[in-house]
């Protein structure tokens, strides 16, 4: 009978031994998102954009470079993102299922948005066609600041402005108070009024050849809310 368990226990160790002790965890791939001035985009940790994957569980790093976007990702079985006023990292385990997913800025999700599909779904082509009421350099922008805690980006015929195409545009800047300023930033342009001290109506030839984000706000007050943005496209 000691015979027997000897030799029970010493099959059992030599299969153990060969196995490596016991299956190793696979490690999960990894998807990369970011939502900041030059849009919001998800890649794979090749650096790839995502436009589909197989079913199965991810590591999703969220990076969130701007307090006035997010990134919310939802489809089958997922609702995960980071808060409009949230600047930093986040990192969720996601488990995709087959189905269409969709990733947006909450705040503007007309133009900041993507998906992709996972498992046996068609793949649905991106929009040729821009966003409706998108402007474009043909049309002479202006930029009010004050003379109360507003600032807003608007056509000359008072249509507000959410979504351009890249051009070289006439904006015409309107600084209404000494307390506050105008500026403009956008991928490859920056600038403002004098804050503080000038009151009065400039003229830019603002050239925006990269698409992104537009923002414009007064620096003294974009904390109480003069800030906004519009999409750039091609």
């Amino acid at each position: 009978m000691r015979s027997l368990a000897l030799a029970v226990v010493l099959l059992v160790t030599a299969l153990l031994g060969a196995s490596g002790g016991g299956a190793q965890p696979t490690q999960q791939p990894t998807l990369l998102g970011v939502i900041g001035d030059e849009g919001i985009v998800l890649r794979d940790a090749q650096g790839a954009r995502v436009t589909k994957l197989d079913p199965g569980t991810y590591r999703l790093e969220l990076d969130d470079q701007s307090d006035f976007h997010n990134f919310h990702l939802q489809g089958p079985g997922v609702d995960v993102g980071t808060g409009v006023e949230f600047v930093g990292k986040m990192t969720f385990t996601i488990t995709l299922q087959d189905g269409t997913y969709r990733y947006v800025c909450d705040v503007h999700p007309v133009s900041l948005r993507g998906s992709f599909t996972v498992g046996n779904v068609p793949t649905t082509p991106p929009p040729t066609k821009p966003p409706a009421g998108t402007v474009t350099s043909a049309s002479k922008l202006v930029l009010t600041s004050g003379p109360g805690f507003t600032i807003t980006l608007k056509t000359s015929a008072g249509k507000t402005v959410k979504s351009m195409k890249t051009g070289t545009y006439t904006v015409v800047v309107r600084d209404r108070g000494t307390i506050h300023d105008a500026h403009l930033i956008a991928p490859g342009f920056d600038r403002r009024t004098q804050p503080l001290t000038y009151t009065g109506t400039q003229t830019w030839k603002v050239k925006l050849a990269k698409p992104g984000t537009l923002r414009f706000l007064c620096d003294p007050h974009a904390l109480q809310g003069m800030k906004g943005s519009a999409r750039l496209i091609r």
